[in-house]
C-alpha cells in the first residue's frame, strides 16, 4: 500500500512543468533542514531543561535528605537518654508496688527528666514508655501498660527485630488514653520510633518516640503550596505519605498509582530516578534512601509547563519559517518563468515533431543549455530514423527464419512418416525388436525435434534416456540395464531439456571397456534435499539426481581434473587415459559435462549445477542439484505417443 501510494506521489511529481519541480526541490531544499535544525535545537533545549530539573530535584531531596537524618538522630538521641536512664529502668521491671512517696520521687526526679526531654525537642510529639508490669503505676504521659498497644498491628513484629529499631508511619495520631480530645491532632500524620527495652538480659518494655511528619519532614508537609512540585515519604511497605492538601497531587488517585507503580519498578531496576506518564502529561520521580527509617524519600517534578511553553515556541519558529519560505517560493516560481522562458519554446517544438510536422529536427539555435538541447535533439532524430531502418531490416529477417522453421518442421513430419512406415514393415515381417527400436528411436527424434522450450517435465526426460538405452542396446551383445529409483511424486518436477541424456550417453561410450564380467548397469535416483533445520519441521530446499554406473571408473588425480575442467567453464575438450585411467591411450570426453553444468547455472543460479564423483575399477556418479519446481501446464511430449508402448 505504502509503495503504490509511493509510485503514485512520483508519478504525478514527474507530470509537473519543470518549473513547479524546481519550486517544489528549494521548499525541500529549505523546509527540511529548517525542520531539521529546529526540532533537533528544542530536542536540546527539552533536554537541557530536564537535566537542570533533575539536578533541582535531586538536590531539593538531598536537602530534605540531610533535615530528616537529623529529626531521626534527635528521636534516638531521645530513646537512647530515656532507657540510659536506671532508675526509670528499675521502676518499670520492679514486681512489686512502689510507695506512694517513692513514686512521687520518681516523677520529680527521672520522670521529670524524661518531660524535659521531650520539652528539649519540640519536634517530638510523644516520648512514651510501655511496660508489661502489673505491679506498675501508669504515670501519665510517659509511662504505661503495655496491654494499651498489644493489639497493634505492628507489635508482634517487634519481637524478631532482637533488640533493634521499629519505624512506623501512620496516616494519624489515636490518642492511646481513649478520651474524648478536642486538640484535633487524629488526623495528623506521624512516624514512631518503636524499640524493645531490656534489662539484665530480659525484657521489660517498649519505648516509642513519635513525630509530626510536618516536623519530619517539612518540605513534603509544609504549607506552602507547589503546583509544580510535591515530595513524598514511602515506608518498607511501599506505602506513600503525602500531604492531601497540596493542589499537586493531593486527591489525584491517578497521578497516586502512577507513583507507587514507577516506584516499584525503580525499585526493581535499582534506579534513582525515573521518568513516567500520566494521560499524556510527563512526570519526573527522583527516590532518595532513609536507611535508619527503612523508607525512602520521594520528589515528583511535573515537566507539563515547561515541555507547553518549548513547544509552543517551537511551533511558533516553524509556522514563520514556513511563511518565509512560502513568500522566497513566491519569487522563485516568478524568476523561473522569466529563466525557463525557451525552454517552453523547446518543449512545444518537440511536440511539433512527435506529431511529424517537423521531422528533420528543431529549428532553434542559441548557445547555453537549451542550445546544446536541440543540437543533441537533433543527432536523436537522425539515431532514430537509422534504428527504424535496422528495425525494418530485423523485421524481414525474422520473417525469414520463421519460412525456414516451418520448412524444417515439414521435413521432420516426412521423416516421422518414413520410420512409421518402416516400423509397420518390421511388424508384418514379425521383427519385433527391429519394430521396437524404431519406436524408441522415432520417440528420441520427436524429443529433439520439437524444442518449444527450455523446460520438460522429469518424466520427459527420463523417457528420452530410455528410448536412447534402447537403441544403444541394439550395439551390445550385454545390453545396458537401465535402473530407476524415482518417487512418482517427483515426475513432474522441472528439469531443463536435454540435461540428463548427455550424462547417460558419456557413461554408455566411456563406462565400460571391452567384456565385463557383472552386468553394465546405470542407474538413476532423485530425493529431496531438506535444510535440516532443528526444532522445527524440515524444508525442501531443492532436488539430488544421482547417475551412477558401474563401469570402470577413474583415478582422484583424473577425478580431479575432470571437475576442475567442468567447474572452470573452458570451452575445450577433457581428455583421459582408456582402461586404467592412467592417462595412456586418451580417450576424448566431449563438453556435453560441462555444457549441463553451465545451463543449470544459467537458467537456476550459481547454487546449482553438478558434481562428478568416481573410484577407479568400481563406479563413477554423477549428481546433479535444482532447486524443486513443478512443470505447470503439463507440457508431456510423449501423450500423443502414450498408447503404442
Amino acid at each position: 500500500m505504502g509503495r503504490r501510494m509511493a509510485q503514485s506521489i512520483a508519478h504525478w511529481f514527474n507530470r509537473r512543468s519543470m518549473q513547479s519541480r524546481l519550486v517544489a526541490a528549494y521548499i525541500v531544499i529549505l523546509l527540511l533542514p529548517s525542520l531539521l535544525v529546529s526540532n533537533y535545537l528544542f530536542s536540546q533545549i527539552r533536554e537541557s531543561y530536564s537535566n537542570d530539573t533533575l539536578k533541582q530535584a535531586q538536590y531539593s531531596v538531598e536537602m530534605e535528605r540531610v533535615n530528616i537524618r537529623n529529626q531521626i538522630e534527635a528521636m534516638e538521641r531521645a530513646a537512647q537518654l530515656t532507657i540510659s536512664d536506671s532508675e526509670i529502668i528499675d521502676y518499670v521491671s520492679r514486681e512489686e508496688e512502689l510507695p506512694v512517696e517513692d513514686l512521687l520521687a520518681l516523677y520529680r526526679g527521672p520522670l521529670t527528666d524524661m518531660i524535659n526531654i521531650q520539652i528539649n525537642n519540640p519536634n517530638i510529639v510523644h516520648l512514651r514508655l510501655f511496660a508489661d508490669n502489673r505491679y506498675l503505676s501508669e504515670i501519665w504521659p510517659i509511662v504505661f501498660h503495655e496491654r494499651r498497644i498489644q493489639n497493634e498491628p505492628w507489635y508482634k513484629q517487634l519481637e524478631t527485630l532482637n533488640g533493634k529499631e521499629l519505624w512506623l508511619f501512620k496516616n494519624e495520631d489515636p490518642d492511646i488514653l481513649r478520651r474524648n480530645v478536642t486538640e484535633g491532632t487524629s488526623q495528623m500524620p506521624k512516624v514512631s520510633l518503636m524499640r524493645v527495652v531490656e534489662a539484665g538480659g530480659k525484657r521489660v518494655g517498649v519505648i516509642e518516640v513519635s513525630m509530626l511528619l510536618e516536623q519530619f519532614s517539612p518540605k513534603a508537609f509544609a504549607s506552602i503550596k507547589d503546583e509544580g512540585s510535591q515530595m513524598m515519604i514511602a515506608d518498607r511497605n511501599g506505602t506513600i505519605y503525602m500531604d492531601e492538601q497540596q493542589p499537586f497531587a493531593g486527591g489525584n488517585l491517578e497521578l497516586h498509582d502512577a507513583v507507587l507503580e514507577t516506584f516499584g519498578e525503580m525499585e526493581r531496576q535499582q534506579l534513582t530516578e525515573m521518568r513516567f506518564v500520566v494521560d499524556k502529561h510527563p512526570y519526573l520521580l527522583v527516590s532518595a534512601p532513609l536507611e535508619q527509617a527503612d523508607a525512602h524519600i520521594l520528589n515528583v517534578v511535573s515537566l507539563q509547563t515547561v515541555s507547553k511553553d518549548i513547544s509552543k515556541a517551537q511551533t511558533q519558529i516553524i509556522t514563520f519559517n514556513v511563511i518565509i519560505i512560502a513568500l522566497l517560493s513566491l519569487i522563485t516560481y516568478w524568476l523561473n518563468s522569466i529563466i525557463l522562458k525557451n525552454m517552453r519554446r523547446l518543449t512545444d517544438a518537440m511536440k511539433k515533431v512527435r506529431r511529424g510536422e517537423m521531422p528533420t529536427g528543431l529549428p532553434l539555435g542559441g548557445g547555453g543549455e537549451i542550445g546544446e538541447l536541440a543540437h543533441h535533439f537533433n543527432k536523436l532524430i537522425h539515431t532514430i530514423n537509422e534504428l527504424i531502418a535496422q528495425g525494418v531490416k530485423k523485421q524481414a529477417l525474422t520473417k525469414e527464419a520463421e519460412l525456414r522453421t516451418l520448412h524444417s518442421q515439414i521435413d521432420s513430419h516426412f521423416l516421422y512418416n518414413t520410420l512409421e512406415n518402416i516400423k509397420m514393415l518390421a511388424e508384418m515381417e514379425n521383427q519385433l525388436t527391429i519394430s521396437d527400436s524404431l519406436t524408441s528411436l522415432g520417440g528420441m527424434m520427436r524429443y529433439n525435434f520439437k524444442w518449444s522450450g527450455e523446460y520438460v517435465s522429469l518424466q520427459d526426460e527420463i523417457r528420452h534416456i530410455e528410448n536412447y538405452i534402447a537403441v544403444m542396446n541394439i550395439r551390445f551383445d550385454e545390453p545396458i540395464a537401465l535402473e530407476l529409483h524415482i518417487p512418482p511424486s517427483l515426475m513432474e518436477i522441472e528439469v531443463l531439456k536435454m540435461s540428463l541424456q548427455p550424462i547417460v550417453e558419456n557413461a554408455v561410450k566411456h563406462a565400460w571397456a571391452g567384456t565385463e564380467e557383472e552386468q553394465s548397469v546405470i542407474r538413476i535416483e532423485v530425493a529431496e534435499c531438506r535444510d535440516g533445520t532443528a526444532g522445527s519441521e524440515s524444508r525442501v530446499e531443492g532436488i539430488i539426481i544421482t547417475l551412477r554406473d558401474n563401469g570402470m571408473g577413474m583415478g582422484s588425480e583424473r577425478l580431479q581434473q575432470l571437475n576442475e575442467w567442468v567447474q572452470s567453464g573452458q570451452n575445450r575438450e577433457m581428455s583421459l587415459g582408456s582402461g586404467n585411467g592412467n592417462g595412456n591411450g586418451k580417450q576424448a570426453i566431449g563438453i556435453g559435462l560441462r555444457n549441463v553444468h553451465e545451463r543449470i547455472r544459467l537458467y537456476y543460479g550459481e547454487s546449482y549445477g553438478l558434481q562428478i564423483d568416481s573410484v577407479e575399477g568400481q563406479f563413477t556418479e554423477v549428481v546433479i542439484t535444482l532447486p524443486k519446481v513443478l512443470l505447470m501446464g503439463g507440457s508431456s511430449e510423449y501423450e500423443e505417443n502414450a498408447d503404442r508402448r
